[in-house]
């Protein structure tokens, strides 16, 4: 928690709770518009929280672009603010606290949570951060709740000299460190990223910490340079039928021990499989939706005995070690930021995360 002080000067300088606020409500596919909506109440043991700043993420873009969920919705859990209120019973927070909140906390009872497969809780797919209507982040509204399992367990406090859009990263980072480790890294391992997006790039800095060399791809010349700065030691154009090829050359001909797919699309599977070496990792984040088919020769697992690996969404028992990562600036996580649009301005900078242009990484919706 804050100082005293320091918590009394932010909570005088957020000034009162208004009764209303403004949220980009999910109406339809494709459509986020600015309503004025409730501020949630806070009861026994919540805590609301003043939205700073939140990271759009490629799972908002699927949930809204081809309406995954259903509206209306308002989204948004890359998130980072101050507390304004809390309820009856909560101890860890005063107002005026700068704090990023997670939106999904395990139980840590279940079969699952004693397996570390906490992502499938049912407490943890209950999700716990709301702006109102279906719970489900609530970071694109000046206003979000913490309900008593989160606000108990999933808050994490900003030193000062973290600024509330480093402390959007934690969250994400969460799940990186979390995808890395179930990809089983290591030093000196040659370790393929597919795709030079906001995700891979986190591939990148999380799996450099581990040692291992490595090489990107991605069709767009400008996230590959990008990846270069960010140590991959090269980076292929997937486009020109070599990418194989060039991992192998690499590789004595054997391919990449681990592979890890930060690309939606079913055909880069096949690449990813086909890059890898007999007994290799081949982690699959960004196959995520309900909807996508993957198919790919049996061979390459059953004789091959190449591991394909799913890891979906944060782990809480590396809360603090990755958050670590952020709030003491041993990520590089700024480097990829290369938007920030305010509130009224949420369906472009939404539309520009959904058909990234040359120049755009990461998006940020700013409050503040």
């Amino acid at each position: 928690m804050s100082s005293l002080g320091s918590a009394a000067e932010a909570l005088e300088s957020l000034g009162p709770i208004p009764k209303t606020m403004r949220a980009g409500v999910f109406r339809e596919k494709g459509i986020v518009r600015v309503e004025e909506v409730p501020v949630p109440e806070v009861g026994e043991g919540e805590a609301l929280i003043k939205v700073s700043a939140c990271g759009i993420c490629g799972t908002d873009i699927k949930k809204i672009f081809q309406r995954y969920v259903e509206p209306p919705q308002i989204l948004g859990h890359e998130l980072s603010g101050t507390v304004v209120a809390v309820g009856h019973g909560v101890d860890k927070w005063t107002p005026g606290d700068r704090v990023m909140s997670f939106h999904h906390i395990p139980c840590g009872r279940c079969f699952y949570c004693e397996k570390r497969l906490f992502s499938q809780c049912q407490q943890y797919k209950t999700t716990g951060l709301t702006a109102g209507f279906t719970p489900n982040g609530g970071g694109f509204a000046e206003y979000v709740k913490a309900m008593p399992w989160v606000a108990d367990r999933g808050m994490v406090a900003l030193p000062d000299n973290v600024s509330f859009e480093e402390a959007t990263f934690i969250e994400p980072i969460n799940t990186i460190v979390k995808a890395v480790q179930k990809a089983r890294i290591t030093a000196s391992e040659t370790v393929l990223i597919l795709g030079c997006g906001p995700i891979g790039l986190q591939l990148l800095m999380v799996s450099k910490l581990e040692g291992a060399q490595l090489y990107t791809s991605d069709p767009i010349p400008q996230r590959r340079e990008k990846s270069l700065t960010l140590g991959a030691l090269e980076s292929f154009d997937p486009t020109s039928g070599k990418l194989v090829e060039e991992v192998r050359a690499r590789t004595d001909g054997r391919g990449a021990d681990a592979v890890l797919v930060a690309v939606a699309h079913p055909s880069v599977v096949t690449d990813a499989l086909a890059a890898a070496r007999p007994g290799a990792r081949i982690l699959l984040f960004a196959a995520n939706d309900p909807v996508t088919k993957i198919e790919f020769p049996a061979a390459a697992v059953g004789i091959d005995e190449k591991e394909i690996l799913g890891s979906y969404s944060a782990a809480v028992d590396i809360q603090e070690s990755a958050a670590d990562l952020v709030l003491g600036k041993k990520l590089p996580v700024m480097e990829i930021v290369t938007h920030r649009f305010r509130l009224d301005r949420i369906q472009e900078a939404l539309e520009l995360a959904a058909r990234p242009t040359a120049e755009s990484l990461k998006i940020l919706i700013t409050h503040a």
